[in-house]
């Protein structure tokens, strides 16, 4: 398969796009969120607003990803979503996402946006399985992971320390053969 970046992906007024330097303002617009951060694994009692550089550098890894987008909807960006690991000779690849603007949490997106990867994943990229890592108390992120027809298949026990509790990091997949079963055509 040649196709070895990202293109933009589209539904509706949610735009999948490739990252561009103008998105550090956004970036830096959006903040940082002590829910998000948790669910990312971060410890909230550190949280500290975002920084320019840090924006920078946010947008910066996004640009050097092949496989990176931003998640736009109605032109404003609220979020990442990227393939990475990518193995084209086991042709698998794992995916990482992020919403980062609170108020889109539990509104579908996060589910659109996947499931817009996943049919470039499986449909014009190949791939036969992708798969990713999850906290177990983030229940929105494995219902928007499960409703486009992730599985758990593991659990790593106690991997991450939020508040001074531990918590397991959930693996999930899918195959290709089951999101076309769940989600049809796979020609995205």
């Amino acid at each position: 398969m040649s196709i070895t970046s990202a293109r933009d992906l589209i539904d509706g007024n949610l735009h999948l796009r490739r990252p561009v330097e103008a998105d550090v303002e956004a970036r830096l617009k959006l903040g940082n969120h002590a829910e998000i951060h948790e669910m990312f694994g971060g410890d909230v009692a550190n949280m500290r607003p975002i920084t320019r550089e840090q924006a920078e550098a946010w947008v910066a890894n996004q640009m050097a990803e092949p496989l990176a987008w931003v998640i736009a909807i109605d032109g404003r960006m609220v979020g990442g979503i990227r393939l990475h690991s990518l193995s084209m000779l086991d042709y698998r690849a794992t995916l990482a996402v992020g919403l980062l603007d609170p108020g889109m949490l539990g509104q579908g997106v996060g589910s659109r946006a996947i499931r817009l990867v996943l049919g470039f994943a499986f449909g014009p990229l190949g791939l036969h399985r992708v798969s990713l890592r999850v906290l177990d108390v983030n229940e929105r992120a494995i219902a928007a992971y499960e409703k486009v027809g992730f599985r758990v298949e593991g659990r790593e026990r106690e991997s991450a320390r939020l508040r001074d509790t531990w918590h397991d990091d959930l693996i999930m997949g899918v195959l290709a053969h089951e999101f076309a079963e769940l989600n049809g055509d796979l020609g995205a």
